[in-house]
């Protein structure tokens, strides 16, 4: 599927509207998989060096990658070798007996290009790497030890891939773990950060040059085991490890009340709250930037904080999305001394039936930032799609990452509900 070509969306039978332009400096909003019926939880990662660009989803609505017992949905894997601009057909990530697949994250080595991938055979993440550009993929190793479950997975590693870094909530509330190898990802061992009656979602993750480890995990609070209805407030969390992950810090980013409740057809009352996202550059400043409302049960905005001193301080708050409109789900990239790229969820005015995809940059490390630009730019080319937004956020999260030509590339997931079905979206700056 080549970006601006007006692919073909096989589940509705319709194209881009020839009308619609491309946002201001990109290609122009396209499915992800022109033979895709529902695809979520889209994963993208740019080989910094390479114009290797590789992006995973979750599959639903197609059949069995393989025979006999194989797993529905399972992770989609496609790979670009123009840096975005084409992509090769779809196959999966690992045809591998057994359950359902989901959560997918990938990531690449900088100095090597090999390429690392997380997901989770049902409720145990496993890990799986490649050093011919998608072409293979080695067998899934465990993460998780002797760990009962886990859930949500986020993944970095250091800049030459030796020291890998998986957080994972599980046992016994949704408490922080880290899954860490330093072998390449062969062996791995577990430690659980907090023990509280606080969920944790981990989000994001980065490996600073220096070797300090970041994640980014949001934490809920709710009054009983099987409620999603969250209570109390709501807390943003940078977990930081100075020493290849034997000790770590647990720093309280950010803390407000519980936001607007999710009302879409199969969503639960917490989808939009509680998200997460961080980027350290080349010289190891950081941003954070997090989904929070002012008051209970009121619209969230997206702000960002800076930290220049490896997470020990962070600035004053910056609100990136329009006050007034509900904003959710931001993603973040950084590259080189100060060079941030960013993008989110945000309604059309208050109405939750209307969403856009919206991208701000800064040269300066998250000081300033330029002008929103929506880069959810096509009208059209699926049921969901209306003239001014996608009808409702679809899947638990999307990614940005930065070509080895400097160039933005955006993904998401737009449907008619929670439920589904939807499709993800992609973007890429010209």
């Amino acid at each position: 599927m080549a970006l601006g070509a007006d692919p073909q969306v096989a589940v509705v039978g319709v194209r881009r509207p020839a009308g619609d332009g491309p946002a201001a400096g990109w290609i122009g909003e396209a499915p992800f998989d022109a033979a895709a019926a529902d695809d979520w939880e889209p994963a993208i990662a740019a080989d910094p060096h390479r114009p290797f660009v590789y992006a995973l989803v979750t599959r639903y609505g197609a059949g069995k990658p393989c025979p006999g017992n194989c797993p529905v949905p399972f992770i989609e894997l496609e790979v670009s070798v123009d840096g975005g601009a084409t992509w090769s057909p779809g196959a999966p990530l690992c045809a591998c007996k057994g359950p359902g697949q989901f959560d997918p994250i990938i990531e690449v080595v900088p100095t090597t290009g090999a390429v690392y991938a997380v997901y989770m055979n049902d409720f145990s993440v496993v890990f799986v790497t490649s050093t011919d550009h998608g072409a293979s993929w080695t067998k899934p190793v465990r993460t998780y030890g002797k760990v009962a479950w886990t859930d949500k997975p986020a993944l970095a590693m250091s800049d030459d891939g030796r020291d890998v870094y998986v957080s994972w909530n599980g046992p016994s509330d949704g408490d922080p773990w880290v899954a860490q190898s330093h072998d390449f990802g062969a062996t791995w061992k577990q430690k659980k950060l907090v023990e509280s009656a606080r969920y944790f979602y981990a989000f994001d993750a980065d490996v600073a040059p220096d070797g300090t480890v970041y994640f980014a995990e949001s934490s809920l609070l709710y009054p009983t085991v099987d409620s999603f209805s969250p209570i109390g407030t709501i807390r943003q969390h940078v977990f930081i490890s100075r020493d290849r992950g034997t000790g770590w810090e647990d720093h309280l980013v950010a803390e407000g009340p519980v936001g607007l409740a999710c009302v879409a057809e199969g969503c639960k009352d917490d989808f939009y709250m509680g998200h997460a996202a961080l980027s350290a550059d080349a010289t190891g400043d950081l941003v954070a930037l997090y989904d929070q409302a002012t008051a209970g049960g009121g619209l969230q905005t997206v702000a960002v904080r800076r930290s220049t001193d490896a997470g020990r301080s962070w600035s004053a708050p910056l609100t990136l999305s329009k006050i007034g409109e509900e904003a959710t789900s931001p993603a973040v990239e950084s590259r080189g001394h100060g060079d941030v790229r960013a993008w989110w969820m945000q309604t059309a005015g208050v109405d939750v039936d209307r969403w856009n995809v919206w991208y701000r940059s800064s040269t300066d490390g998250g000081a300033h930032w330029t002008d929103a630009l929506k880069i959810s730019d096509a009208s059209g080319g699926a049921p969901y799609k209306k003239r001014g937004g996608f009808l409702e956020v679809y899947g638990d999260y999307g990614e940005m990452a930065i070509t080895s030509a400097g160039k933005s590339i955006a993904i998401w997931g737009e449907g008619n509900s929670y439920a589904g079905p939807g499709g993800v979206w992609l973007n890429l700056e010209r």
